[in-house]
């Protein structure tokens, strides 16, 4: 997919003198008193905003944050915290504009404004043309940093984007680009799925989409638990899915007739409660009694795949395999991250939970790509096109 990269015109000098929109994704967590207890999205946006200033664009920075009511502000919903974390980073004041689409925006080149949650603008979520074409009146160049909400086709990440004179993806949004292309388009084989969550319903588009492309399907958590039933193994109490073994079973059937393969645990990890403090016992996937919930891959498993993962050309990988957060039912989960790390594959993780992973076994950097997108990283593995990335083709294509 060929996009217009802000990193290219910068280089080319085409930002100097130019009014630069960065829709970035500013959405961090806070307490109740208002503070970030989180900045990881702050940080990752100030490369976009360093190469416009460095490269002589005045610039205006947006994002949404939390929930607000179009249209009605509360003071909860401002981005003034955000506004000062970011000039805390970039070691120079960042003034906040409210009211910011119909009163113009005072910027000069070299310097940066915060733009008020764009989320508060009446039309914003419906991409309402007229707010559109008033948000690309500001700029002269758009800038979409903001892989997060790509999968949404808003007025700051898309109606803006058809208006603006320039339309361009910053390099956050061009990663991204990257990582999922070489992960997905045009993969080294064997490529290696890992979809694990509590229900195959949520991933069941994503299985499908997946079971034509990859050459390994690994399942874990109550996904797998459902694919179990599918081959006709006991699971006792364990959390599945048993309307949709149908549909795991076209799953194993569409993988087979390629010679590709879905793995099915041979051993688990199981308790008779669900608890932080639940006595753990390794089972064979035969063996699993009528009380038993299944609460990770047992070691053999564990083993088998890792040694799959290591041949790995390309590993995608979304979701734990089990219970993580205690460490009894860890296990698997542990030993899928570091053989992902070990591997001579690319491999690229997103999602919540498998960054939390990630984070406990301190493999960041042994990690291709990390997706700093839930939902757009999630949509992509389906299949589909992000109205994000559709935008920014449709106007490098002129």
């Amino acid at each position: 997919m060929q996009v217009i990269r802000f990193a290219d015109l910068c280089a080319q000098g085409a930002v100097q003198g130019k009014r630069v929109f960065i829709r970035a994704d500013l959405n961090v967590p806070q307490d109740e008193a208002g503070n970030i207890t989180e900045d990881t999205r702050i940080r990752a946006s100030v490369p976009a905003i360093q190469m416009a200033l460095d490269a002589g664009g005045a610039v205006m920075v947006t994002s949404h944050l939390g929930r607000p009511t179009e249209g009605q502000f509360k003071p909860e919903d401002s981005l003034a915290p955000v506004a000062k974390r970011l000039g805390e980073l970039l070691g120079r004041d960042v003034p906040l504009v409210a009211n910011w689409v119909d009163n113009g925006v005072p910027v000069a080149p070299g310097q940066v404004v915060m733009l008020e949650n764009c989320r508060l603008n009446k039309g914003e979520k419906k991409n309402d043309e007229q707010l559109a074409r008033k948000m690309a009146a500001l700029c002269d160049i758009y800038v979409n940093d903001a892989f997060g909400t790509a999968h949404r086709a808003e007025g700051t990440t898309y109606g803006i984007a058809q208006f603006a004179p320039v339309a361009s993806a910053g390099p956050l949004l061009a990663a991204e680009l990257d990582a999922l292309t070489k992960a997905l388009a045009s993969p080294a084989r064997p490529l290696v799925a890992i979809v694990a969550g509590s229900k195959v319903s949520t991933k069941l588009t994503i299985l499908q989409s997946l079971a034509d492309k990859v050459d390994e399907l690994i399942v874990g958590g109550g996904i797998a638990n459902t694919f179990m039933l599918a081959a006709g193994l006991p699971i006792g109490k364990s959390l599945a899915e048993a309307d949709l073994v149908d549909q795991a079973k076209a799953v194993i059937a569409t993988m087979k007739a390629r010679g590709a393969e879905v793995p099915i645990p041979t051993d688990v990890v199981v308790a008779t409660e669900f608890s932080a403090t639940a006595k753990a016992t390794v089972k064979a996937a035969t063996d699993v009694g009528p009380d038993d919930l299944i609460l990770d891959i047992g070691p053999d498993t564990a083993a088998r795949l890792a040694a799959q993962l290591m041949k790995a050309g390309t590993i995608v990988w979304n979701g734990p395999v089990g219970v993580f957060e205690f460490d009894q039912f860890a296990g698997g989960t542990q030993a899928i991250a570091k053989a992902i790390a070990a591997s001579p594959a690319f491999s690229i993780a997103g999602g919540g939970d498998t960054l939390a992973a990630i984070a406990k076994y301190g493999i960041e950097k042994d990690v291709g790509y990390i997706s700093t997108g839930g939902g757009a990283f999630l949509e992509v593995l389906e299949g589909k096109t992000l109205p994000a990335f559709e935008i920014l083709a449709k106007r490098a294509a002129g």
